[in-house]
C-alpha cells in the first residue's frame, strides 16, 4: 500500500499516512523524494558516516498520529538498555553468562502480559521445503512453558518462573484432566488451521492455527508437577499452585492408561517418555509434602513405573518408545534428568548410550529415526536433544562430555543468537520456526548445570 500525504516538515521529519496508521521517518531530514517507474515516490539519500561515527534512522508507525513527534533517538535508547538491565538477572555464576542472558531475554520476549509464553514468534517457517510441515507456532504450549519455568528455576526464583507457574496452573484448574496440549497467549483455545491467501515463505505454506487444539498430550501434566515443584524449592508455590498441582495428579491417575500424542504430537500411542514424564513429576511434587500425604502419590508413581517397565523395556535393555515401537528416541533422556529413574540404573546408561550410537551424527543429535534413511535426510537434528544429551553426561558426571555437546549445540544459531528447533547440518541452517522457546530454554538450563554440575 503507499503512502499519502508524504511530506517532510519543518523539524526535518518526514510524515505520511498509510491506510490508518501515521508515519513518521526521523533521522533523514536530507532525503528526497524519487519518482519511480511504478508511480510511488519512494525516499533517497546519501548518509556517510566517518569511523565510529553513528547516526539514527527512526522509522515510527501508530494510529495515534502524534505519537513519535518529539522522539529523541538517545534517550529512547537509554530508556530501552535500562528496561533490558531491570528485566534480566545477572547469570554470571554460569559456564555462558552471555547465552544464558540472551536466552533469558529470548523467553522473556515470548512472554506476554498474562504469563503465557508461546513456542516461537513465527508461523509457516518451513522444516523441510516442500514437505508440507510449515506450522503456526505463536501459542503457548503447556510443555515447553513448563521446560522454560524449570530451566529459570535452575537459575533463580525469577520473574519468568513466577509467569509459568501462573499461567499453567490457570489452565490445570480450569480445565483439569482436559486440559489441551495449547494456547493463546490469553488462555483461549487455539484456532483450527486455515489458510490465509498468502504466498508464505519459500518452499513453506500459509498455514495460520494448530491442530494441535485436538490432541491429548499425557507428559504435559508430568511436565506442570515438575514445574510446580521446582518453584516450591524456591517456596514460590502459592495455594493456587498446590490446588493445581493436585489436579495434575488427578487427572494422571485418571488418564495415564489412555494412548497419546506424545512429546512429538504423533498418532496416539502408550508413549513411553510421557508416562515416565508422569512418574518424574509424582516423585519431584512429593517431595514437597509430608509422607502421610504424599505416599499416594508416590504409590502413582510405582505403578506406572513398574507398567512401564514391563511393557517399554527393550530387549537390549534400554527403553524403547512405546510398547509396540520399539526404537529408540532422544526424548528418553529426559524422564531420568527429571528423576524419574535414577541415572545409574541399567537402563538409563543402555538409553543413553543408544541415543548416541543411533541418534546422533557430526555431533548433533536427532530426535528418532522415521525411516531408513540416513540421519539428516528425514528432517534436521533436534536442538532441543542436544541439550538434552547435554544434562545427560552432566547427570553421569562426565563434564567433558556435556561441555561438547553444549558447545556443538549452541552453536547452530543465526547472527544474532537465536535458535530455531531443527538445524540441517548438511546445509548448515536453520530449520523451522524461531526463535524456539524450549531450545533457548534448554540452553540456559545447561548452563546453569554445567556450573553446578547438578
Amino acid at each position: 500500500r503507499q503512502a499519502r500525504s508524504l511530506r517532510r516538515a519543518d523539524d526535518g521529519v518526514w510524515r505520511a499516512r498509510l491506510g490508518e496508521a501515521a508515519v513518521s521517518w526521523h533521522g533523514a531530514s536530507q532525503a528526497e523524494i524519487q519518482r519511480d517507474t511504478d508511480g510511488g515516490h519512494p525516499l533517497g539519500m546519501t548518509l556517510e558516516l566517518a569511523e565510529g561515527e553513528r547516526h539514527d534512522l527512526v522509522l515510527v508507525m501508530s494510529l495515534d498520529a502524534d505519537r513519535g513527534s518529539t522522539l529523541a533517538a538517545d534517550r529512547a535508547w537509554s530508556s530501552t538498555e535500562a528496561a533490558w538491565r531491570d528485566r534480566l538477572p545477572d547469570l554470571q555464576s554460569t559456564v555462558a553468562p552471555r547465552d544464558a542472558r540472551h536466552a533469558y531475554a529470548v523467553l522473556s520476549g515470548l512472554t506476554g502480559a498474562r504469563g503465557g509464553m508461546v513456542a516461537a514468534a513465527t508461523m509457516s517457517l518451513p522444516e523441510r521445503a516442500r514437505q508440507g510441515r510449515s506450522y503456526d507456532y505463536r501459542y503457548v504450549w503447556i510443555r515447553d512453558q513448563c521446560l522454560a519455568g524449570q530451566a529459570v528455576a535452575k537459575a533463580g526464583p525469577y520473574p519468568l518462573l513466577d509467569a509459568a507457574v501462573r499461567f499453567v496452573a490457570d489452565r490445570v484448574l480450569a480445565d483439569g484432566s482436559r486440559m489441551v496440549p495449547a494456547y493463546t497467549v490469553d488462555g483461549s483455545p487455539v484456532p483450527g488451521e486455515r489458510n490465509l491467501g498468502l504466498p508464505g515463505y519459500p518452499g513453506g505454506t500459509d498455514v495460520a492455527g494448530n491442530w494441535v487444539n485436538q490432541q491429548f498430550q499425557l507428559d504435559a501434566f508430568g511436565e506442570a508437577l515438575l514445574l510446580f515443584a521446582a518453584a516450591a524449592e524456591h517456596d514460590h508455590l502459592d495455594a493456587d499452585g498446590w490446588r493445581a498441582a493436585e489436579a495434575a495428579i488427578a487427572a494422571i491417575e485418571e488418564r495415564w492408561h489412555e494412548p497419546d500424542a506424545g512429546i512429538w504430537e504423533l498418532e496416539p500411542d502408550n508413549w513411553t517418555h510421557s508416562r515416565l514424564i508422569c512418574v518424574a513429576g509424582l516423585r519431584a511434587i512429593a517431595t514437597h509434602q509430608p509422607s502421610e500425604r504424599s505416599a499416594p502419590w508416590v504409590a502413582l508413581a510405582d505403578v506406572i513405573a513398574a507398567q512401564t517397565g514391563a511393557d517399554s523395556l527393550h530387549c537390549t535393555g534400554r527403553w524403547q518408545r512405546s510398547p509396540d515401537d520399539p526404537r529408540v528416541d532422544a526424548s528418553l533422556l529426559l524422564p531420568v534428568i527429571r528423576g524419574a529413574i535414577r541415572p545409574d540404573d541399567p537402563r538409563s546408561l543402555a538409553t543413553l548410550l543408544a541415543v548416541e550410537d543411533e541418534l546422533t551424527d557430526d555431533g548433533y543429535c536427532y530426535r528418532f529415526r522415521p525411516d531408513e534413511r540416513p540421519l539428516g535426510e528425514a528432517e534436521g537434528a533436534f536442538l532441543l536433544c542436544g541439550f538434552l544429551m547435554a544434562l545427560a553426561y552432566v547427570q553421569q558426571g562426565d563434564q567433558v562430555r556435556a561441555a561438547r555437546w553444549f558447545e556443538r549445540t549452541r552453536a547452530a544459531s543465526g547472527p544474532s543468537g537465536l535458535m530455531s528447533e531443527e538445524f540441517d547440518v548438511a546445509q548448515r541452517q536453520l530449520r523451522g520456526n524461531l526463535p524456539q522457546s524450549f531450545v533457548h530454554a534448554l540452553l540456559l538450563q545447561c548452563a546453569v548445570t554445567q556450573q553446578d554440575g547438578t
